[in-house]
């Protein structure tokens, strides 16, 4: 957890750095900070959503290959 929290806050000191540095505002940069994390997690999200069922489709179709080759040999 402590890893997690320490993560979290370096992350958060980056963007709102990156952030300053190209708006010259701390608002802005503090607003970027916070508001950027929750779009990469609903991001990230999604994007294990799209893995997940590539991999649900290669184990599938490797399963359809045992079959066949299952089959053949029984044939």
């Amino acid at each position: 957890m402590t890893k997690s929290i320490t993560f979290t806050l370096m992350h958060f000191a980056i963007a709102l750095t990156v952030a300053y540095l190209l708006t010259g505002s701390l608002v802005i940069g503090g607003a970027i900070a916070l508001v950027e994390p929750l779009v990469n997690s609903v991001g990230y999200f999604f994007h294990e959503k799209v893995w997940d069922s590539i991999k649900a489709k290669k184990a599938q179709a490797q399963q359809v290959r045992r079959q066949d080759v299952s089959d053949a040999v029984l044939a």
